[in-house]
């Protein structure tokens, strides 16, 4: 980007000579990886603040930077552009830069499932297109600014991950990333302790086609979801119940969509969902039925996320990123309908605000009642929110520890090797331990 795109971008009276403003810079917003003839971008935060690694970033290389405070410019030669907000200013140059490209943009948000989305449609976009898409993590706004940033300049399908934690901050995402296609995965209760219902996170992700630019909306078929989003649109729908599943393992899917056989590397009904939104997308790309079922085949689940890995003869699989409500019943239901001899692993689910401790005991009721539990299934939990799921549980044995450390102990003495092992717990829980236990 030159100099004079930003200027421009930003709509800044400047008096850098003319030579200056013909320069290429990348935007670095990291003293620690900044390179020479970057321009320095300091963010600032609850506990940091950019601005004071000026000179630093300046002294590594840097051909300028932008500020706010004129007390935090140190007293050197460079390239100094001073801005109201430093996040707004990244959000602008990525806004630009999206433009300048002009990928087709493809966001997706959703309570859970919203990562796998979103490889499922790089993978299916990518047998066609030079597709892109969001890093791991990198779901919020700084992170949708560095994906942008990152994107090469031949992209042609840009993909997106949107997270949220309130209202407004998705509408902020579709702002400055205005999709040409949108999808909502789910309408969970993932978040529901900050925004207090279904409802409102119904409404907090709908935000994402606020500024949307494309006619295609593609969504869960929820009833609430349906209500909620005000867009003009083509608008898709997608179930389960919209399937023929033909063949089910743990790590392999076969099924029929709309008078076509698909194939998918993992299990469990909710990832066939979850490639109905991806195999939409395809078709509204312009691809071929033929080009997205070799997308689907491609697909390998992500670290974490039904993850198959053999520990010490352990075989286990672990699906330890995240966990609300509705993705640990998705969960469970896989288990139950695929496995016979299987130990599962809960722990607690966050952010589930006042009523954390009744969605913990609607689980624990929802896995005792459901009408494939085997009486000999082994149920463990761990953590203090989870003792509630233990405590309903009186259909097959269970058993709960306080501490990642007591449960390893019991699964070494207790378990044996041909046992299946899955792990399922949110992010917090740091259920990697276990495997690096075993």
């Amino acid at each position: 980007m030159k100099i004079k795109e930003i200027i421009d971008t930003l709509k800044i009276k400047t008096d850098i000579p003319v030579e200056i403003l013909d320069k290429d810079v990348s935007i670095s917003t990291d003293t620690r990886t900044i390179q020479k003839g970057d321009f320095y971008l300091p963010l600032k935060g609850t506990s940091f603040d950019g601005e004071k690694f000026i000179e630093q970033a300046l002294e590594k290389g840097a051909i300028g930077a932008f500020y706010i405070d004129d007390n935090n410019l140190p007293n050197k030669k460079a390239v100094f552009i001073k801005v109201p907000d430093t996040l707004t200013t990244y959000l602008q140059l990525a806004n630009y830069r999206r433009n300048k490209l002009n990928p087709t943009v493809v966001a997706v948000t959703g309570s859970s499932g919203k990562t796998t989305t979103k490889e499922l449609v790089a993978s299916v976009a990518g047998v066609k297109y030079n597709t892109f898409k969001t890093p791991l993590n990198h779901n919020n706004e700084i992170g949708f600014c560095q994906t942008i940033f990152e994107m090469p300049d031949n992209t042609v399908v840009l993909v997106l991950e949107m997270g949220m934690r309130g209202l407004g901050e998705i509408e902020l995402l579709s702002k400055y990333a205005e999709p040409d296609i949108s999808i909502i995965c789910n309408v969970g209760t993932a978040h529901i302790g900050r925004l207090g219902s279904r409802e409102n996170i119904a409404k907090a992700k709908c935000e994402i086609v606020k500024y949307q630019k494309g006619k295609y909306f593609i969504a869960h078929d929820d009833e609430l979801i349906r209500k909620t989003v005000k867009f003009d649109g083509e608008k898709i729908y997608y179930s389960i119940r919209d399937v023929n599943i033909l063949q089910s393992e743990v790590n392999y899917s076969q099924f029929e969509y709309r008078g076509n056989i698909y194939e998918l590397n993992a299990g469990g009904k909710y990832n066939i969902e979850n490639a109905l939104s991806a195999i939409n997308t395809g078709l509204k790309l312009g691809m071929k039925v033929n080009e997205i079922q070799e997308g689907l085949k491609k697909y390998k689940p992500i670290e974490k996320r039904w993850e198959a890995v053999n520990v010490n003869g352990f075989e286990i699989i672990n699906d330890s990123y995240n966990a609300n409500p509705e993705s640990m019943r998705a969960f469970v239901d896989t288990i139950f309908d695929l496995y016979d001899n299987y130990a599962i692993i809960l722990g607690d689910m966050g952010e589930l605000g006042v009523n954390e401790i009744q969605y913990h005991k609607d689980l624990g009721q929802y896995i005792n009642n459901h009408k494939k539990l085997n009486s000999n299934s082994l149920i463990i939990t761990i953590g203090e929110l989870s003792e509630n799921i233990s405590k309903e549980i009186v259909n097959c044995k269970k058993i709960h520890f306080k501490d990642i450390e007591q449960a390893v102990d019991y699964v070494k003495q207790n378990i044996t090797k041909d046992t299946r092992i899955f792990l399922k717990a949110s992010r917090s829980m740091k259920f990697e331990r276990i495997i690096e236990s075993l």
